[in-house]
């Protein structure tokens, strides 16, 4: 079985790992194209500290509940915007299931993948999203500061 291949471009020489790639790759394959770069690493430690902020100082729920919350209702609408594979998935598998049962799928041991699709543009209106429900409620989240 042959493994998927995600590859960044952003210059003249990654084009060309790419091409070289494809050279060496068994054929036949299918080549998909995405916009934008993936989620960064400080994306995804951003959120998850925000998650465990807001379930420490609403002590409603665990930080999985916040994470679940979060990617039902904010990072499901962005990529059933912009990724018609997402939405045929998302609208197949989890839509016809009851409320509960959608936010539970979100979460482990199931963990509908949502945010990991998400380009740096997705992933920064999702956390913006997720920084004005929380700090609504009151949260008070630890803002990086810029370049860091």
């Amino acid at each position: 079985m042959m493994s998927v291949a995600v590859r960044p471009i952003k210059d003249a020489a990654d084009v060309a790992r790419v091409v070289q790639l494809f050279k060496e790759r068994e054929k036949p394959f299918t080549v998909t194209i995405t916009p934008g770069l993936p989620r960064t690493n400080p994306q995804n430690a951003l959120q998850r500290k925000w998650v465990q902020e807001a379930a420490e100082q609403l002590g409603d729920g665990t930080p999985e509940e916040k994470r679940g919350y979060c990617k039902l209702h904010f990072g499901v609408p962005i990529l059933r915007n912009e990724h018609p594979v997402f939405a045929e998935k998302y609208d197949r598998i989890i839509r016809p299931h009851p409320y509960a049962e959608k936010l539970e799928m979100m979460m482990d041991p199931l963990d509908f993948p949502v945010t990991r699709l998400m380009n740096t543009k997705q992933k920064t209106a999702y956390l913006d999203a997720m920084r004005v429900h929380f700090e609504g409620q009151g949260v008070v989240l630890t803002i990086p500061e810029a370049g860091a």
